[in-house]
């Protein structure tokens, strides 16, 4: 037996036993969610669903209609699921944390030159958190997502491994998580190819949730107008910095940008300039509001230092090892070897350059489809 208590949409903890078969899944009207939660349902769990409303996107100013797991829609798609088969679903109001903690980090990586990963920070500092709190609350043992991840215990520590599906492989963007999260935590469809999530949904009547598309934007930027998005947030944006130069690897001025925090390092397209060529922004200084331009090969690195590590697989790494590292989500990532240093931050020097590495992105370090651990980019350099 339980008992719930609500107060600004928070649940607050009124028992502290937690039921070894009870389970929080975090529904966001997604069919993996969805189908996670499922899938457990009929594994003999007790299943608790929950919704996270993170954002509004109207208060954001934005054009397009609000889609993906904060719309009204999503959340009615789980709770439906949720009747159907008879399990409890309560949505949760964390726009406030979220906003404060999520949004605020976006623009202040942009601002200060780098390359945000949201969804890192999101999952490390805001979801999990905020499921673990409400499990622990409803007497939950555990959480669960839809996430295409495994985990497993092994010589003492937990370890995060790739899904199955390698096209829908979801570890890069869970190297944050700590042990103590990865021990309550179950990924129940990272152990099938998407295809079969779809045919199981269509299976269980749901056919309009198996063919429903996928989502690649960020959530609260669904019309993928970051610019827009972060106009919108700063309202003196343009002011701050506008009148920047462009300038090339030699420090000759070659054209002027519209603001460096609307670049990235690699990007090409949009640049507003014609300069005879392809060039790509492989460096941005906020100090100086200075976006330099180069060739491609100007965008090879070979070395660089990553901070803000969680070690995963192993406690610590200082005496070093090859891995395969990953620089960002879709990247097939290349082989290296790293070594963590007294300051906890982690140098890595590959074995071939590779090209575009743009700090604040994850750097995810794998070992087989093990992952060691992650970090966000500091700086490249070459070796």
């Amino acid at each position: 037996m339980y008992y719930l208590c609500y107060k600004s949409n928070n649940i607050l903890q009124m028992q502290t036993n937690l039921h070894k078969n009870r389970v929080l899944v975090a529904m966001s009207g997604g069919i993996d969610s969805t189908v996670a939660a499922v899938m457990l349902h009929k594994q003999g769990y007790e299943v608790i669903g929950m919704t996270m409303k993170t954002w509004d996107y109207a208060s954001s100013g934005g054009s397009k209609k609000e889609t993906g797991c904060c719309s009204l829609d999503s959340i009615n798609d789980a709770r439906e699921v949720a009747v159907d088969f008879g399990f409890p679903h309560y949505i949760i109001d964390i726009r406030e944390e979220f906003g404060e903690s999520v949004i605020n980090y976006f623009v202040e990586e942009y601002i200060a030159g780098r390359t945000p990963n949201p969804c890192v920070m999101c999952n490390t500092h805001i979801k999990w958190n905020a499921l673990l709190r409400r499990a622990d609350a409803l007497g939950c043992a555990y959480i669960a997502t839809g996430h295409y991840a495994q985990a497993r215990f092994e010589n003492d520590r937990w370890v995060i491994s790739k899904g199955i599906d390698a096209h829908k492989d979801q570890s890069y963007v869970l190297w944050g998580l700590s042990q103590e999260n990865l021990a309550r935590n179950l990924f129940p469809v990272g152990k099938f190819q998407k295809s079969a999530i779809r045919q199981m949904a269509a299976d269980w009547g749901y056919q309009e949730l198996a063919k429903k598309a996928e989502s690649y934007e960020i959530c609260f930027v669904p019309d993928n107008d970051y610019r827009g998005f972060l106009k919108r947030q700063v309202h003196d944006l343009e002011e701050k910095v506008q009148g920047g130069n462009f300038i090339d690897t030699q420090g000759n001025i070659i054209g002027t940008h519209q603001g460096y925090p609307f670049y990235t390092i690699g990007q090409r397209k949009g640049l507003g300039e014609a300069f005879g060529k392809p060039m790509y922004v492989t460096d941005i200084d906020a100090e100086k509001n200075i976006v330099v331009l180069g060739e491609l090969n100007d965008l090879q690195r070979n070395g660089m230092w990553v901070r803000n590590v969680n070690l995963i697989k192993y406690p610590e790494l200082y005496n070093g090892m090859d891995a395969l590292v990953k620089i960002r989500y879709q990247d097939k990532g290349a082989p290296a070897h790293i070594r963590q240093h007294q300051n906890g931050k982690i140098e890595v020097h590959f074995f071939d350059k590779v090209s575009a590495i743009a700090p604040g992105q994850s750097a995810v370090f794998y070992e087989g489809n093990d992952v060691i651990g992650g970090g966000d980019i500091e700086t490249a350099f070459d070796i």
